[in-house]
């Protein structure tokens, strides 16, 4: 046959047919899923948005950071760690996500639930958090973001 029909040098290829190669999307899928491209995108940028909150504890306005975060004026340096192990929860498994480590999406789905968690108790002023963590989470368990991890 001739390359129209599928047809190799080595034969019939396992996804020939009729009118050429068909790609190969009844393989493992090799390339990440939207899904999880918007949920390290999400994380990247509330990381980002921890590490300017980080920052700005650092400048004049740390005192009012701090007593917003920790209740005290006095503890700044608290304040600055808490917040920069939140961007390292959002920016370790972002990272990790697009290089298919499991344990990245199993982070991510922790760190959603925690975050679906504190925007329940901080209703309503939390209405745009609990929206963002939620949809962390729905996009770690769907059904596409479930198959790209299972077929490392």
């Amino acid at each position: 046959m001739t390359a129209q029909g599928g047809d190799g040098p080595g034969g019939p290829g396992p996804y020939s047919g009729m009118f050429g190669a068909v790609p190969e999307t009844y393989g493992p899928p090799t390339a990440a899923p939207r899904q999880v491209t918007v949920a390290a995108v999400i994380s990247a940028g509330l990381g980002a948005m921890c590490l300017l909150l980080a920052g700005l504890a650092l400048t004049a306005a740390g005192d009012q950071i701090s007593e917003v975060l920790t209740g005290s004026r006095d503890k700044t340096a608290l304040a600055v760690g808490a917040v920069l192990v939140c961007a390292a929860a959002y920016v370790v498994p972002a990272i990790f996500l697009r290089k298919r480590h499991a344990w990245a999406r199993y982070v991510l789905i922790a760190v959603a639930a925690m975050g679906i968690a504190g925007g329940v108790m901080a209703l309503p002023a939390s209405l745009l958090g609990l929206a963002v963590h939620a949809t962390l989470l729905i996009l770690m368990l769907q059904r596409p973001t479930r198959l790209w991890f299972q077929h490392r």
